[in-house]
């Protein structure tokens, strides 16, 4: 199936206002402690853009993470709380692996972490918990990719890394639910309507390495898609980068957005967001 212009017109949608970044001539940095005297926190400027934001529900069985980017299946997990750190590393995390090699046919996943997102718990000042972001970007970068993927398996203690790294691998995000969501919910962007030149890359300085995220400039061709009131036996698998460079999705944008159709007196968006490295088959 494809996303064409007749589908788009079709089907239900949302709209709102996205922020993307503003071009720029330097590079976007951001600072996650206190910089040195004399350099700002960040020089990331942005800008929002009214976009249509499209349900697919109606036709979710049909979206490909090779194609589009991402794909929505049903998986229930056995994790009967998941602000119980140990749950998720023990239930959640052999769950979510299982899935990855189920939907993906992957030969070899490792998971190397995951983000609680509460904006009600995060704004009370509970450690490890954060709001939901509502700035769209792409967790990793064509270089960025290659370096997350070396620093987990060094840390795993494997030996034989640039050999893994020749074959194909991907990181991929699962991203689910905690609780039912009628606020803030999670858009993704079909990664065959963004053009290279809209993904910029973007430094994260922490005190101990610096990291590199896509920061996306506006373009009126993105497709912009969600699944209303997503529920917790369902996951959003989304693709962060791809080592194969021959035409299959490889940076699907994403970000949270106000749901205009949102209830004032709503729940509070409660999920989790879980990180792979995913070996294909060779």
């Amino acid at each position: 199936m494809s996303l064409d212009s007749s589908f788009l017109l079709e089907e239900p949608h949302v709209e709102v206002f996205l922020t993307y970044l503003t071009p720029m001539a330097e590079k976007p940095v951001i600072y996650t402690y206190e910089r040195p005297p004399g350099i700002p926190p960040s020089n990331r400027k942005f800008e929002t853009h009214l976009m249509p934001v499209h349900n697919i529900r109606a036709v979710s069985q049909d979206i490909s993470l090779d194609r589009e980017g991402f794909r929505l299946v049903v998986a229930h997990s056995n994790v009967c709380n998941f602000y119980d750190e140990d749950q998720i590393l023990r239930i959640y995390y052999p769950e979510a692996e299982q899935l990855l090699k189920e939907v993906t046919g992957a030969t070899g996943v490792v998971i190397f972490d995951h983000n609680l997102r509460n904006a009600q718990r995060s704004s009370s000042g509970e450690s490890g918990i954060s709001e939901p972001i509502k700035l769209v970007h792409n967790d990793f970068t064509a270089k960025s990719g290659y370096t997350r993927a070396r620093k987990e398996l060094k840390a795993r203690g494997v030996d034989n890394i640039e050999q893994l790294l020749q074959q194909r691998f991907a990181l991929i995000n699962i991203w689910r639910a905690i609780a039912p969501v009628f606020e803030s919910p999670l858009a993704v962007c079909n990664a065959l309507s963004i053009a290279p030149t809209d993904l910029v890359a973007s430094d994260i300085v922490y005190r101990d390495y610096v990291g590199e995220t896509y920061l996306i400039t506006y373009n009126p061709t993105h497709q912009w898609f969600y699944f209303p009131q997503m529920q917790p036996s369902e996951a959003l698998l989304f693709k962060c980068f791809d080592s194969a460079d021959d035409g299959r999705a490889r940076f699907a944008a994403h970000t949270g957005f106000d749901d205009p159709t949102s209830l004032a007196d709503a729940p509070t968006r409660e999920s989790i967001e879980l990180r792979a490295l995913v070996f294909y088959p060779t």
